[in-house]
């Protein structure tokens, strides 16, 4: 058996284990924090959207809306960071394997993230947010093929 990690995330919180074997508990080796991610949308944005005329020349103005919410950009934004890591640990071989544990809109934003070669790492992903659980209860959602001899 290679080294597995297994990286638990959300939005604003990532852990990353290492299972050393198939029985052995699992190794919590990093944690990381994106409070940014954790704030009111109103607390990450600094003006209001900007304004246009009406595009029907009926002289109306309407408040633009933007294309994604800061909440929304500071997730993509934490998504990036972890896949930056993953990959710089993929090419230092600290990994043979990767197992992705996320709540389910992250998940996307990870997948997306991802290099080819570290996506290449994924054995198995399950769309859970369980980055609040120990490492005794995130085991215990892995597949019992995974922890086979």
């Amino acid at each position: 058996m290679g080294t597995i990690w297994i990286l638990v995330a959300e939005s604003s919180r990532a852990k990353v284990y290492e299972m050393q074997s198939r029985k052995a508990p699992l190794l919590e080796l990093d944690e990381f924090s994106h409070p940014e991610s954790r704030q009111h949308e109103h607390d990450l944005t600094t003006d209001l959207p900007g304004r246009s005329f009406d595009s029907m020349g009926l002289g109306g103005r309407h408040a633009m809306e933007a294309r994604e919410s800061a909440k929304e950009h500071e997730a993509k934004v934490f998504a990036k960071t972890l896949g930056v890591y993953l990959e710089a640990a993929r090419i230092k071989k600290r990994f043979d394997d990767l197992i992705i544990i996320a709540a389910p809109a992250f998940l996307g934003l990870l997948r997306k993230n991802l290099s080819d070669g570290t996506n290449q790492c994924v054995i198995e992903e399950i769309d859970k947010n369980l980055v609040q659980h120990d490492a005794a209860d995130i085991r215990a959602h892995l597949p019992e093929r995974l922890l086979a001899i």
